[in-house]
């Protein structure tokens, strides 16, 4: 299995270059020359087995060059029981009628992100082995919120590797920013960027490409890394829990064998969605993909209107891990869709670099349309689903799945399609209290309280348990503080750096 670069530049590298590259040479993201299929009666097995048996199955035709004996102990390590609070890792749920809602937010940091991030460490280490790579990591990370913590949580204390994370300072939830700014460990460090995650990634990618800072890196015996979606490594594993939503419908008999069901994924990097669409090109009966956006709607645009357009406000909402108007991996979609041509895609890249847009022909378009459908929400939207689900059901939604249970309830009206639906939940409703109390009681007063004492008044409310590892944040002492401009993320770096050598 050889990955290649969505621009069109290099030679095919093998799998542990690419966990261990992040970025292409050329800028492009790194894809798997051939996406494996499996039979039916392969899927249908699944339904039997445990989670780290399953991540196995969809993830070893991936990952041929690692072998099997240190794919498995790496699966092992990541989804050993305790790790995560629940024995199914991605529990399914019954919220009504033809909807379940897959939770992904029973890990370290209750996020989704944790679903990969518990094993991403353990890939890039099983990949230096087999690279013979004597360097030393710095895994850079811009996170709107989730993945910054989870990637500080998976990667602490790990030989070898230095972690440095970038998150907007304005831009996240109090309880998002207090699990990053507290967290302990020798190797980790935590950056405020004074302006939002679009700036954020944009930083990291520079850093990527800088070649001073190649040098120096070299010099001091570092190699750069992800823990970005942009990683092949990070988007990978994230495939497993689509499979798992089936076997689980399957095992629940909510679905005959063969039924196809949609997905409902909220979503703003294009990440967790793009690994739905490749679980569907491996053959998992999933018939759509409903792409749910917030405010910062350009997703949910593109799959209207073929048009990536980012010249618009950018807004900040209380669904802040989606508040992202440059969405990285939809690179691989329009390459897959593109029938692998590089270089249309790198013309669209380069157009949404210089004039901040670009447009794909109404073929492609049409294809797209055949697999994923588009929607958003707004701020009321998003409020009114919290509340309406949990009054009819006891069900309590984070903001960012609420955007996902708005869409839903739009694609029912606008295409009358009630078959089996899965909706992925991404986070714990209690990492955002003081949003969803909102919802819950809009004429409540709240402005005169923190999201620690709304914490406990969620509780209340909900009468629901908050997750121990959210509970206990409100005392850890912040051990991170530093801020930076956007333009000043290199020099954060080469400081990094100068220190460690020091």
């Amino acid at each position: 299995m050889l990955y290649i670069s969505t621009r069109g530049k290099g030679e095919g590298v093998s799998a542990s270059q690419a966990v261990l590259s992040s970025l292409a040479g050329d800028g492009g993201l790194y894809v798997p020359k051939v996406i494996p299929t499996f039979s039916y009666s392969r899927i249908q097995s699944m339904q039997h087995k445990p989670y780290e048996e399953q991540a196995y199955q969809v993830i070893a035709p991936y990952l041929q060059d690692m072998g099997e004996k240190d794919l498995k102990e790496s699966l092992a390590r990541a989804y050993r029981p305790g790790k995560f609070s629940d024995p199914n890792i991605a529990p399914l749920k019954k919220a009504k009628e033809n909807l379940f809602v897959l939770e992904l937010w029973h890990g370290p940091t209750a996020a989704f992100k944790d679903m990969a991030l518990q094993l991403l460490p353990h890939l890039m280490n099983s990949a230096k082995k087999k690279e013979g790579e004597k360097r030393q990591s710095l895994i850079l990370v811009a996170t709107s919120g989730d993945t910054g913590k989870a990637a500080l949580e998976g990667f602490k204390d790990v030989e070898k590797t230095r972690v440095l994370v970038f998150f907007p300072e304005d831009g996240v939830s109090e309880l998002q920013k207090r699990q990053m700014v507290s967290q302990k460990g020798d190797n980790v460090r935590v950056i405020g960027v004074k302006g939002n995650f679009d700036d954020a990634q944009k930083g990291v990618k520079k850093i990527f490409s800088d070649p001073s800072l190649g040098g120096i890196m070299e010099q001091a015996g570092y190699m750069f890394s992800s823990a970005n979606s942009i990683n092949w490594g990070r988007l990978m594993p994230q495939m497993v829990y689509y499979f798992t939503a089936y076997a689980q419908l399957l095992r629940q008999g909510a679905i005959r064998d063969g039924e196809t069901f949609n997905v409902v994924v909220p979503t703003g990097n294009f990440g967790n969605i793009l690994a739905g669409y490749y679980a569907r090109k491996m053959g998992l009966p999933i018939h759509r993909l409903i792409c749910a956006s917030n405010a910062n709607r350009v997703l949910a645009d593109f799959i209207n209107t073929g048009k990536y357009d980012i010249r618009r406000d950018f807004i900040k909402t209380m669904s802040p891990s989606m508040d992202i108007l440059v969405s990285s991996n939809l690179e691989r979609l329009l390459y897959d869709i593109s029938e692998q041509d590089a270089e249309e895609v790198s013309d669209w890249m380069s157009s949404l670099q210089r004039k901040r847009h670009y447009q794909i022909g109404g073929d492609m378009l049409k294809k797209i349309q055949r697999t994923f459908y588009g929607g958003c929400a707004d701020e009321e939207d998003t409020r009114k689903a919290i509340r309406e689900l949990f009054a009819k059901t006891g069900y309590l939604m984070d903001p960012h799945t609420a955007v996902g249970y708005h869409v839903y309830q739009d694609y029912v009206k606008d295409c009358g399609n009630e078959r089996c639906t899965v909706l992925l939940s991404t986070a714990s409703p209690f990492k955002f209290p003081a949003s969803v109390m909102k919802a819950l009681k809009p004429d409540g007063i709240f402005c005169r309280k923190d999201e620690f004492a709304l914490l406990k008044e969620l509780r209340n409310e909900s009468k629901q348990e908050i997750p121990l590892n959210l509970l206990s944040l409100e005392e850890r002492q912040v051990l991170h503080d530093q801020t930076c401009s956007p333009d000043n993320m290199g020099e954060m770096v080469r400081e990094l750096l100068v220190d460690n050598n020091e």
